[in-house]
């Protein structure tokens, strides 16, 4: 019997020309960027201190998200983002003895690339499919990935296959999907309040998987952080 339902076209059409940009901002900076920067920091700062400096992300998001999109947050947003980055600021300062270290301008570096590059996939996200940005995105990262793997020596073993597909299939395709799929619904500036958590998150993990030691300042910090999540989520931007 034939079959009389029509099937549809399971291929994915190619990226408007006007959207290449945007992907490619979303590839230099969440995929390539970001990554690569704060392993870079971590050579030489701990998991905790980075967490907390990374704090600064969800006003770094929403500051250049203001700038691509023309949304304004409200004074409430501004003040409380405000306050998390003077708790962050104030953290960093504490621990590096009032100089940044290297490792502080890699993990500040990571911070604008990483803002532009959600920016951006947000951005996107309006128009396309978020797993389609991100997949543009990571397609656009397969030259130098291949140019890197071809100079860089690597050595396979169970625990770095393992690590790699984690990274790849769940921490940059997954999350980020969903990330990006989030940001077109509620907004960029919305969404980016939600990232005030990743500090006290990653503190968490930071004990749970590499057993680091926390100082006081941390949880005290995250918690500071916290508060600001709170004041943020009664904000309308």
């Amino acid at each position: 019997m034939e079959d009389t339902v029509p099937r549809q076209n399971a291929r994915v059409p190619l990226p408007a020309r006007r959207h290449w940009a945007g992907l490619a901002v979303v590839a230099a900076g969440v995929v390539l960027g970001f990554p690569l920067l704060s392993t870079l920091a971590l050579r030489t700062s701990s998991t905790t201190h980075a967490a907390v400096v990374i704090g600064l992300l969800p006003l770094t998001t929403a500051l250049l998200s203001a700038l691509r999109t023309g949304n304004r947050p409200s004074r409430t947003f501004w003040a409380a983002a405000l306050a998390g980055a003077v708790a962050v600021a104030a953290f960093t300062v504490q621990q590096v003895g009032g100089a940044l270290s290297t490792a502080d301008l890699y993990l500040f570096a990571a911070l604008l690339v990483c803002a532009a590059g959600y920016t951006e996939g947000g951005r996107l996200a309006r128009v396309m499919p978020g797993w389609q940005a991100i997949g543009w995105a990571l397609v656009l990262c397969l030259p130098v990935a291949a140019l890197a793997l071809a100079h860089e020596p690597v050595q396979l073993t169970a625990h770095s296959v393992a690590g790699l597909l984690w990274v790849a299939a769940g921490s940059q395709f997954l999350g980020l999907v969903v990330w990006y799929r989030g940001m077109a619904a509620i907004g960029i500036p919305k969404a980016s309040r939600l990232q005030l958590a990743q500090p006290l998150l990653t503190l968490v993990w930071s004990v749970l998987l590499p057993g680091e030691h926390l100082t006081a300042a941390a949880p005290l910090t995250a918690a500071a952080v916290l508060v600001c999540i709170a004041v943020t989520q009664r904000a309308r931007g």
